[in-house]
């Protein structure tokens, strides 16, 4: 799969779907920050950077300052 065309996407264009789609389900930004957070390390002070500078997801992903461990035991399928 190539996945060039989702990395040079800002993940400050994409964020807002996540928090809209989060509220639909019955859940709230704080819930999608938290795990943002969890997954990258990032937290508030850097997560608005991140959406301030429109930071690519390639950067994004990069630049994370710690990703989980667990991340392989997410099932998104």
């Amino acid at each position: 799969m190539d996945n060039s065309r989702i990395f040079k996407m800002s993940f400050a264009s994409v964020y807002p779907h996540y928090i809209t789609k989060a509220i639909k389900k019955g859940r709230t930004k704080a819930e999608v920050d938290t795990i943002i957070y969890w997954l990258t390390g990032f937290n508030d002070q850097s997560l608005q950077q991140i959406i301030d500078n429109k930071t690519d997801f390639e950067t994004f992903f990069a630049e994370a300052p710690e990703i989980n461990p667990n991340v392989s035991k997410i099932n998104c399928w």
